[in-house]
């Protein structure tokens, strides 16, 4: 494929954002998009792990918008499908998963959010996932995770990799706008309920969740926030206060009732490390799918992704990191050398 005109592409000399990066809205006259995407050619770039430029950027989340806004807040799929959980940066565990699953449109894949922060690669990992989304948008689910919010990539890395690698913080701003349209569950086969974190308390059908006003910045509480912070927890039977400081923790009976109210026999989440990648509660009416191998890289985990068999069959697909990570494990999102303290990261956020 011919190679596309130069505003297409990042240009690999970008200086380090100097003093405290920029907050203000991205100015319009800033870039020019360009009049159209080929998005064959960004996908083949991405994957080689190339930055696109600024101006396509713009482009590719004005036109996801567009897309994502005729989603539900609850999109019904068929299987067979692959899910994926938490990935936050790991770009070439990504890769890693499309070369375990199959790529696309081989494959269909349900993303099930926190795609940046963490990692080193967050804006080259939202980048590949969105042009796949507007590329194959039936065979590309993305769901919202807590870290696609604005208050949370200010503080755990996807802020200050957006700024360096583009010298100013316009990127950040059209992605975490886009964010505000990503849907906030999908169901598989009318029977498999699929959300970044867990329950609510105010919610008992899923019909509450197609009410939500969804295209904003996540709040601090309510049932949206509770969609994506809560977390299941085997010692209790219903609902408490998380001790993230927002959403629940809940427990089997509350697992069941939902189930049962809604005619479905399995939620599927992704939102905390399992250190085998995967872990499966309440006699098997819940599944945490965890997709980020050697989180942050020092954890030491394994990784999963969840094959759903178009009967509804479910198969966890375990894998360990891909080895292109050990060439920038003592770095961090911005780019610098990191501290050997031996602390692990508090997964929990």
């Amino acid at each position: 494929m011919p190679g596309l005109p130069g505003q297409y592409f990042a240009t690999t000399n970008r200086q380090p954002v100097k003093g405290a990066a920029q907050v203000g809205r991205p100015r319009s006259l800033t870039v020019t998009p360009p009049a159209s995407v080929d998005l064959d050619e960004c996908i083949s770039r991405l994957y080689k792990k190339e930055l696109l430029a600024e101006s396509v950027i713009e482009a590719i989340c004005a036109k996801s918008k567009e897309l994502l806004m005729r989603e539900s807040n609850v999109v019904h799929v068929k299987a067979p499908i692959t899910v994926v959980g938490d990935i936050h940066g790991q770009f070439f565990d990504l890769i890693e998963i499309f070369k375990i699953g199959g790529f696309c449109p081989d494959t269909n894949y349900l993303f099930l959010g926190d795609y940046v922060d963490r990692g080193m690669f967050s804006v080259e990992t939202i980048s590949l996932l969105v042009c796949l989304k507007l590329r194959y948008p039936n065979r590309v689910h993305l769901i919202r995770g807590n870290h696609e919010s604005r208050g949370v990539t200010q503080s755990y890395g996807f802020y200050t990799e957006c700024s360096r690698k583009y010298g100013n913080a316009n990127v950040w701003h059209y992605f975490t706008d886009m964010f505000d349209f990503l849907t906030l569950s999908v169901v598989i086969n009318d029977q498999i309920f699929c959300v970044h974190g867990g329950l609510s308390p105010s919610i008992h059908s899923i019909d509450q969740i197609k009410i939500i006003d969804r295209f904003r910045e996540i709040p601090h509480e309510g049932p949206m926030a509770d969609l994506v912070w809560s977390d299941p927890d085997p010692e209790r039977d219903e609902f408490s206060l998380s001790p993230r400081g927002a959403g629940y923790t809940f427990g089997a009976q509350v697992v069941k009732k939902f189930l049962a109210v809604n005619n479905m026999n399995h939620i599927l989440r992704a939102h905390q490390l399992c250190q085998e990648g995967y872990q499966v509660l309440y006699d098997d009416r819940l599944s945490t799918v965890w997709s980020a191998p050697n989180y942050c890289y020092r954890c030491g985990n394994m990784a999963s992704v969840l094959e759903v068999s178009d009967t509804g069959e479910r198969f966890f697909n375990v894998f360990a990191a891909a080895p292109e990570n050990d060439q920038h494990k003592d770095l961090q999102p911005g780019g610098d050398k990191q501290a050997d303290s031996g602390a692990l990261p508090d997964y929990f956020l």
